[in-house]
């Protein structure tokens, strides 16, 4: 994994011009300013624009899902200049306007973690593969679980009711992984399969997390496995059932790998997460503007992709055959939060 993160710098460093342009002004536009996910990503961006002379201007939605903030915090970026913007958008849809008219004004827009809908209305994506994410802590849990997986109550735990992109791919990958049919895979709530108990949305948090939760366990108490879009609404999650006294036998898993998640993992709160990499997708995405800036250089998506694929790894500490994962001691030293 380590690997991977260098050979992911070194290739979108090779872009970036190594003169500084202290005239360079990047915009942060993050859904939050609150949870750590979005914390770290502010202090990858803050760290590598300081490196190379940029100056950061940082925005942030009130709540998950605060869309006309983001809307408000990208027409200031026109307004002053800016040489370009990474927004991680609470609506990736209804945003899309607001970015065309950054883009027609000459700002590189860079979408972060979450990709717009449709992806090519920014100018680039860096984020985890969301759909693999989802995917491999749908694998592990279904190997887990072994021939119980065929009669498992599964609770999904997504993000929100406008359900941005990062919710989406990261709710169907965990259900493709974990061996059930999809329905369109451009949205979820509309699969068939009866071991689903059903979908609530957590808005990110762990208050988020723990009234879902209830709300589901109140439709089927007997509920053994839950997909939880983040780590936040799964420590929330965990505390609703605990306080039913299911805390013990129930499967948790998300995404994510930030510490606190990692440590959760070691305490046997969560089963498996899937660790992604914001410090990573921020510090490139700073370079991305400079080179945009300097030498009017757009970045490249990965081979094979239609975006930047900054990396992701299974955090577990019962590996189960066939599933590729990291333990929480690996997961530790690559965390963030």
């Amino acid at each position: 994994m380590k690997k991977l993160l260098a050979c992911t710098a070194l290739t979108l460093t090779a872009m970036t011009s190594s003169a500084f342009a202290a005239d360079i002004t990047a915009c942060l536009i993050t859904k939050t300013d609150t949870n750590p996910f979005f914390v770290k990503m502010r202090e990858g961006a803050e760290a590598r624009a300081a490196e190379l002379g940029v100056t950061l201007k940082s925005y942030a939605g009130r709540v998950d899902g605060d869309h006309e903030t983001q809307v408000a915090a990208i027409e200031t970026c026109i307004a002053d200049g800016a040489s370009g913007i990474l927004l991680t958008a609470s609506d990736t849809s209804s945003i899309v306007p607001a970015v065309l008219q950054a883009r027609e004004a000459g700002l590189l827009v860079i979408a972060l973690d979450t990709p717009l809908d449709p992806i090519d209305s920014a100018d680039a994506t860096f984020a985890t593969d969301n759909f693999l994410a989802g995917e491999l802590i749908g694998k592990w849990a279904a190997a887990k679980l072994g021939d119980g997986a065929a009669t498992a109550k599964i609770a999904m735990l997504d993000l929100g009711i406008s359900q941005p992109t990062v919710g989406v791919l990261r709710d169907q990958g965990f259900l493709q992984g974990f061996g059930i049919e999809l329905g369109d895979p451009n949205k979820w709530g509309d699969e068939t399969d009866p071991r689903i108990v059903g979908n609530d949305v957590t808005a990110g948090n762990e208050e988020g997390g723990r009234k879902a939760m209830e709300n589901l366990l109140a439709t089927d108490p007997g509920i053994n496995v839950v997909y939880t879009i983040n780590e936040p609404a799964a420590a929330g999650a965990y505390e609703a059932l605990k306080s039913f006294g299911r805390e013990n036998d129930v499967l948790i898993v998300s995404v994510d790998g930030g510490c606190p998640g990692v440590a959760n993992i070691k305490d046997g709160v969560i089963g498996a997460t899937s660790q992604q990499y914001p410090l990573l997708m921020a510090s490139l995405g700073i370079e991305a503007i400079h080179a945009w800036a300097t030498d009017g250089v757009k970045p490249k998506p990965t081979p094979g992709k239609d975006f930047f694929d900054t990396g992701v790894a299974l955090v577990t500490d019962e590996p189960v055959d066939g599933v590729e994962s990291i333990s929480t001691t690996e997961g530790t030293n690559l965390c963030w939060g």
